[in-house]
C-alpha cells in the first residue's frame, strides 16, 4: 500500500543523468514553488514503461500548465536510465533509486519482479506544493498503467 493522502511527502535526493554529468534532484527543491508528479516505474527498457515515458514525454506541456514537475523514478542505474531516454526520446526527468530508499519510503515496492529482484512498482503520486500528498496509486499489477486522468484532475483541484 503506498503512503495515503495527506500524508508529508519523503524528501529525497535522488541522482538524474545529463549532458553536464550526474546532478541531484531534490524533490523538496520544488516545495513552494510547483506541484511534483512522482511516477515510479520497475525497469527500464520494458514495453510498458517505455510506453509510459513516452506517453507522459508526450503530454509534458498538459502537466507544466497544471504547475507541475514530473520525475520518473526507478532502481535503473542514472547511466541506464540516460541511454534508454535517449533511445527513446524521453523528456520525463529520470532519477535513479538504485539503493531502494525512496521506494522504501513511499511504500512501493515491488518484490522479485520476474525472479530476479526487488523494483518500484507502478506508481503515481502529486505532491503539492506544500510537500503533502494529494494523490496517491499503486497499479494491481506492473503491467497496468496509473490513472492519469485522475492524477490531472488531483493536479486542477
Amino acid at each position: 500500500m503506498p503512503i495515503a493522502v495527506g500524508s508529508k511527502a519523503p524528501d529525497f535526493t535522488l541522482k538524474s543523468k545529463t549532458a553536464d554529468g550526474l546532478k541531484d534532484v531534490k524533490l523538496s527543491d520544488n516545495f513552494g514553488k510547483k506541484k511534483t508528479v512522482l511516477l515510479f516505474f520497475p525497469l527500464a527498457y520494458t514495453g510498458v514503461c517505455t510506453q509510459e515515458m513516452c506517453d507522459q514525454t508526450s503530454g509534458l506541456g498538459e502537466y507544466e500548465k497544471l504547475g507541475a514537475a514530473v520525475i520518473g523514478i526507478s532502481v535503473d542505474s542514472p547511466f541506464t536510465q540516460e541511454a534508454w531516454a535517449k533511445a527513446n526520446n524521453i523528456g520525463v526527468t529520470l532519477v535513479s533509486d538504485l539503493n531502494k530508499t525512496t521506494i522504501r519510503a513511499y511504500d512501493v515496492v515491488f518484490p522479485m519482479l520476474a525472479g530476479i529482484g526487488d523494483t518500484a512498482a507502478r506508481a503515481a503520486f502529486v505532491i503539492g506544493q506544500d510537500g503533502v500528498v494529494k494523490y496517491a496509486e499503486q497499479t494491481p499489477t506492473p503491467k497496468d498503467l496509473p490513472d492519469f486522468a485522475a492524477v490531472k484532475a488531483a493536479l486542477a483541484s
